[in-house]
């Protein structure tokens, strides 16, 4: 009795396995197809956001050098509560943004995608 029910888990598996790799199959080469037709492009945008978040990093140490100054010459706590503050504000905004930027990343996928997820799917189940 046990030999079908292990013949069926295995036949599933393989099924699960074959899916799984004609997508990522199919995830590379629609990638490598759209990084043939655009390196320039994708080099050049590469360059530029690496030398943005350079700067826009520089530009954040300095605003929490301009907001501890800020806090110590405000109140009369001392150099370690002026820092957690920044620190959970820090957290609490780095929170926020983790977030939203999870939310936008599960964007849809490509219509390449889903078209050769189905056909894969319709072969492996032996649907026309």
């Amino acid at each position: 009795m046990e030999k079908p029910n292990n013949k069926n888990f295995a036949n599933t598996a393989s099924r699960i396995s074959a899916i799984a790799s004609s997508v990522m199959d199919l995830h590379v080469r629609i990638a490598l197809q759209e990084v043939d037709r655009e390196k320039r492009r994708l080099i050049s945008g590469g360059i530029f956001l690496a030398v943005g978040s350079t700067l826009l990093l520089l530009v954040l140490i300095c605003i929490h050098i301009i907001f501890y100054l800020f806090l110590k010459n405000y109140n009369n706590w001392n150099i370690e509560y002026n820092l957690l503050l920044i620190i959970f504000i820090d957290l609490f905004l780095a929170g926020i943004s983790l977030k939203l930027g999870g939310k936008l990343a599960k964007g849809p996928y490509l219509p390449q995608t889903l078209e050769g997820l189905g056909k894969t799917t319709k072969a492996v189940l032996g649907k026309k």
